[in-house]
């Protein structure tokens, strides 16, 4: 698995290998070399790579979801805009990702980052287990759009998310389902995916209502 740029086996210029369930996403951030630290989201991204929807799907839920990750102020509303511009992509139908400088730039504390990683090591293990090809209909070429779809509205809401508590963090586990739903062709995650976004949705409506 490549961690990190320039890892030994990754040829110049060639797209690190994805990460394929939760486990192999932590291990590929937790590897990436900090000496500043300071953990910069584009290491991430080229890390895990810029092509595939799913992973980057599975990224920005993961960190939407982890703990002490997104209680950093600000965390959310980055990881929205981030899912915004990514799904807004494929639904225009790129095949290779596009990202601000801003955004790319922008830096985390490799402790925080690492202790929040460290929280979500036994439970991620256990989902993986559970994680496997099925109800293939619902991670076809329509259901990605679909799920696209439902992320974007994700990603708009996530911003006013952030003043209810409790909302950011299960728009963080659909987000989550939707990219193991991706990576995996489990269509059943696919599923939950829907269902915990409306709830997600539902609950930041009726509380900021």
């Amino acid at each position: 698995m490549a961690a990190s740029k320039g890892e030994a086996g990754e040829k110049p210029g060639e797209e690190p290998s994805e990460p394929h369930n939760l486990i192999e996403l932590i291990e590929t951030i937790e590897a990436i070399e900090t000496p500043s630290g300071k953990l910069r989201f584009d290491a991430v991204l080229e890390a895990i790579g810029r092509r595939s929807f799913g992973p980057l799907l599975l990224l920005a839920g993961f960190v939407t979801l982890a703990p002490v990750i997104s209680g950093i102020p600000g965390v959310p509303s980055l990881m929205g805009m981030f899912t915004f511009l990514v799904c807004a992509q494929l639904l225009l139908g790129r095949r290779t990702f596009w990202l601000p400088a801003w955004l790319r730039n922008r830096q985390l504390s490799s402790a925080k980052v690492h202790k929040g990683l460290g929280w979500m090591r036994k439970p991620s293990r256990m989902i993986d287990r559970l994680v496997y090809h099925r109800i293939s209909f619902m991670t076809g070429d329509l259901a990605i759009r679909l799920i696209a779809v439902a992320s974007f509205v994700l990603a708009i809401a996530m911003p006013p998310m952030e003043l209810v508590p409790l909302t950011v963090n299960i728009a963080g586990v659909a987000l989550t389902l939707f990219g193991l739903a991706i990576m995996a062709r489990d269509g059943l995650l696919s599923i939950l995916g829907f269902l915990v976004t409306g709830i997600s949705l539902f609950t930041m409506i009726y509380n900021l209502l």
